[in-house]
């Protein structure tokens, strides 16, 4: 039988109030406890095997993988057989795993079996999914966006802390020793105050001009013999099958995906955030081309507005997507080489480029950095060594916590997040965190939260 292990009824209205101040989690699973797995090693259920999922099988292949479930044979079949990417050998590593479509009886069947939980899946599912697990007392990784909406990361982000659960969001730069490097030079005062932040991506690349569409379409040909389409629409709202939506393009639809900033801020934007502390905007003021009630739009321009914090100056973040890009910083030069995705955190001494992963950092141009080498400070902060997966283990097995965990990852969701509410809304919102709502444009606060019922027998 498959039980709700969490009813979103069970949340009090105030969401911007502390998870100490009300009960989230039901009494049949309070003081439940996981039993440690043979040879130090966890027993782990991936949900999603394709895509990002075929990242977790090769990643977590060493532990004990003790459950697979995917909706979408084709996918796994495709994982199994992509090159440098395969997941054979990690599949055939852990071949006692049991493979399941519906990850609910994944739950029901093998519950007590299973300590963590890696979920890699279009981004709908993931907050209905990972509040399951959280809900059976199983730590969870998150693929990024952590959700779907900003009520999503509250609402997981304060489940997670009652439990008491280890967490992991996967915006893998988090994990890089440039995203500390980056706040090491900010906090010795290297590159001088920072006022302004430009981020740019070169998504989308899925199809175009979904946004003109006044209505999702109505359905075209017979739902492939290998997917599950009752199961992959999970909690979403019932509708039929379209190429339009699987396996990739579901990013550029409102009700499965978060669009261009949902798929890369969470990455390109999480250097800045982290190493500034920036907290929540107090306003966000959107440009965009065409939208749509129901997809993203093919590009736009997102200001996000920070205020001071402590003795930091206010900041003025940027992102711009759909292949639009920054001007040069004053004092860069024409020729330099722009990646499709990266960032400018630009201080008053000097500016900081940094890629779209966080994988390297450099002050612009050369001369400049070199100039202030001799300023650099020493190392302060620890750094990550094999990646946050290897993180996430490790921090299960008594380690270190995780950077990215939910207390980290989840208002960072909020923020980027907030830019599509901005995006839906259609124009300058204000934005009001402690109470989840916008004062100027009561009118946006219905894209703060889900938009859409939950589906029955989700869960949620």
């Amino acid at each position: 039988m498959i039980e709700n292990p969490i009813s979103r009824r069970s949340f009090i209205k105030g969401l911007g109030a502390s998870a100490a101040t009300f009960s989230i989690l039901p009494s049949r699973i309070l003081g439940q406890t996981i039993a440690p797995s043979p040879n130090n090693r966890i027993n782990i259920a991936i949900i999603g095997v394709g895509g990002m999922g075929a990242v977790a099988v090769n990643e977590l292949a060493d532990q004990n993988i003790v459950a697979f479930c995917d909706v979408d044979d084709r996918r796994v079949s495709a994982a199994m057989e992509e090159g440098d990417r395969s997941i054979r050998a990690s599949v055939e590593k852990n071949k006692g795993a049991k493979w399941f479509k519906d990850f609910r009886k994944m739950f029901d069947q093998m519950g007590d079996q299973i300590d963590a939980v890696a979920i890699s899946t279009p981004d709908h599912m993931h907050y209905a999914i990972a509040m399951w697990a959280i809900g059976l007392g199983k730590h969870v990784y998150v693929q990024k966006p952590l959700t779907r909406t900003i009520g999503e990361a509250r609402r997981l982000t304060l489940a997670a802390r009652e439990k008491g659960v280890i967490t992991q969001m996967g915006n893998q730069g988090h994990s890089t020793d440039a995203t500390r490097v980056i706040k090491e030079w900010i906090d010795a005062g290297v590159i001088g105050e920072v006022r302004e932040v430009h981020w740019w991506t070169d998504r989308p690349i899925w199809p175009q001009g979904m946004a003109d569409r006044p209505n999702p379409p109505a359905g075209n040909g017979a739902v492939p013999k290998e997917l599950d389409w009752d199961l992959w629409l999970g909690s979403a709202p019932e509708r039929p099958y379209d190429p339009a939506y699987v396996p990739f393009n579901w990013r550029g639809w409102w009700d499965f995906g978060c669009g261009a900033l949902g798929d890369m801020g969470c990455h390109i934007m999480d250097a800045a955030y982290y190493a500034l502390n920036l907290g929540h905007p107090t306003m966000v003021d959107p440009i965009l081309t065409a939208n749509s009630k129901e997809a993203a739009p093919n590009a736009s321009v997102i200001t996000y507005h920070f205020p001071s914090r402590g003795n930091m100056p206010p900041v003025k973040g940027i992102w711009y997507d759909g292949g639009l890009r920054p001007a040069l910083p004053p004092g860069i030069p024409l020729d330099l080489e722009m990646p499709t995705n990266g960032s400018f955190i630009i201080g008053e001494k000097a500016t900081v480029f940094v890629d779209g992963w966080s994988n390297s950092v450099r002050i612009v141009p050369e001369a400049r950095m070199l100039e202030l080498r001799s300023t650099f400070p020493k190392r302060t902060l620890p750094r990550v060594k094999g990646g946050p997966f290897a993180e996430w283990c490790k921090a299960i097995q008594g380690g270190p916590a995780c950077g990215s965990a939910f207390d980290y990852s989840g208002p960072f969701t909020e923020v980027v997040n907030l830019g599509n509410v901005a995006i839906r809304a259609g124009r300058r919102i204000e934005w009001d965190p402690s109470t989840m709502t916008i004062p100027n444009a009561p009118e946006a606060n219905l894209f703060v939260d889900n938009d859409y019922e939950y589906r029955k027998g989700w869960g949620i």
